[in-house]
């Protein structure tokens, strides 16, 4: 057997174009497989840390998935809001370490519009537990300032000190507009790759105030009431609709979760956001499981490809055999040596293709991180990975049996014949 091991390189060295094709085609398959399964993974997890940190987000009784798609995705609206007493009331539960309140259902030219306060600043965190950083300018300190996100600013071309006029409503063109109150851009974030990048950000008092001269969803045109006169005004708000909780220790999360729920005022809601997002993640898993099978099928045509190059070439390796089944080579050697020619093969291709992925990775990494916001970790491949591998290699072992059989069919006479 050891002669075979030495006889199978050497044979594949004479045929070393055709080879580093083959070998070629299983590196890219074998790129494209750990690629799409690292950014898979990697995407998920993104998912799952488009909120981070934040324990239970809290709206009004509705669904897990609602809640979650208006509060922490901006898609969709509540079904009703959260009266400003109840939530300064669980609030103020000594087990609650910090929250941020949210107030929606404005817009700007298609983004959506969210009322904070400083705390969002602070305590929001995202992407194993990144916190919000300014790309320009700073945090919102005055009623009437605005703070952008990446996307934001980019699509609509806005720098700081810009004027922004928010609609009321949600939609690419809002049906009335604030215009009589606008907003100065104080700061732009840095791109995250979440919801905050198409978020435009004001304080609460900045939504109470454009909306403080307005009755029944409209502008009561005999109370208008001009930005300068609002500023001196009380500006609390009266209700939001929805508010993030971070507390103290994870240890009360199901206590606090069963107070909100069973509290009495208002019919609230209280959802650990990392179950929500797995539900949410689920009613995508068609989608997951396709990209998967696509890179399978891929790895699958490269690995026809080594198997069809072996084929091809038993013709023109009939005096190859012919030799030595003359110098005693028996079959099973002649079988064992196109199976490790395609172990060989597919080895190398795996091999290869694992060089390329870091280097694609390296190459695409910052480009991943700054246009999408996805952060593709660089490191040792995963266990997933290195079953992927190793069945890439076992699976060019394999496909070499069928070439193999078809050597070894080759008879001892026919080798030595001379065809025209």
């Amino acid at each position: 057997m050891m002669p075979i091991l030495r006889l199978a390189p050497k044979s594949l060295a004479s045929r070393r174009v055709t080879v580093s094709f083959s070998i070629f085609a299983i590196a890219v398959s074998v790129m494209l497989l750990l690629g799409v399964e690292r950014i898979r993974t990697e995407a998920r997890a993104s998912f799952s840390n488009t909120i981070s940190g934040t324990d239970l987000v809290v709206g009004a009784r509705s669904g897990s998935v609602p809640l979650l798609l208006y509060s922490v995705f901006r898609i969709g609206n509540a079904t009703n809001n959260i009266s400003w007493n109840s939530y300064r009331t669980l609030a103020a539960n000594p087990r609650i370490a910090w929250t941020i309140p949210f107030s929606l259902g404005d817009s700007h030219r298609g983004f959506r519009v969210l009322g904070t306060n400083a705390d969002y600043f602070e305590h929001f965190r995202y992407a194993r537990s990144r916190s919000l950083k300014m790309a320009a300018g700073r945090p919102f300190d005055d009623v009437f300032d605005a703070v952008l996100g990446a996307e934001v600013a980019a699509a609509l071309g806005y720098a700081v000190g810009d004027r922004v006029v928010i609609d009321h409503g949600v939609g690419s063109i809002g049906f009335a507009s604030h215009k009589d109150k606008p907003f100065r851009v104080s700061g732009i974030l840095a791109h995250t790759g979440t919801p905050v990048d198409r978020t435009v950000h004001v304080s609460l008092e900045g939504i109470e105030a454009i909306h403080i001269d307005w009755r029944g969803g409209a502008p009561d045109a005999g109370a208008r009431i001009d930005a300068e006169r609002v500023r001196q005004m009380n500006l609390q708000p009266r209700a939001i609709t929805a508010f993030l909780v971070g507390l103290k220790s994870r240890f009360a999360t199901f206590s606090v979760q069963r107070k909100i729920n069973q509290f009495r005022a208002e019919p609230l809601l209280a959802i650990l956001p990392g179950v929500a997002l797995h539900e949410l993640w689920s009613l995508m898993g068609t989608a997951e499981n396709a990209l998967a099978f696509i890179s399978y099928f891929v790895v699958a045509a490269g690995i026809i490809g080594m198997a069809t190059m072996l084929m091809s070439s038993l013709n023109e390796r009939r005096r190859e055999m012919a030799i030595l089944r003359s110098v005693g080579a028996r079959p099973v050697h002649i079988f064992s040596l196109f199976i490790l020619e395609a172990i060989f093969v597919s080895g190398l291709g795996a091999l290869a293709g694992l060089t390329l992925f870091y280097v694609g990775l390296v190459a695409a990494q910052p480009a991943l991180e700054a246009q999408y916001g996805l952060f593709v970790a660089i490191g040792w491949p995963t266990s997933t990975e290195g079953i992927y591998l190793i069945a890439v290699v076992l699976a060019g072992g394999l496909a070499g049996i069928i070439p193999a059989v078809g050597a070894l069919r080759r008879s001892l006479a026919d080798g030595m014949v001379v065809r025209n």
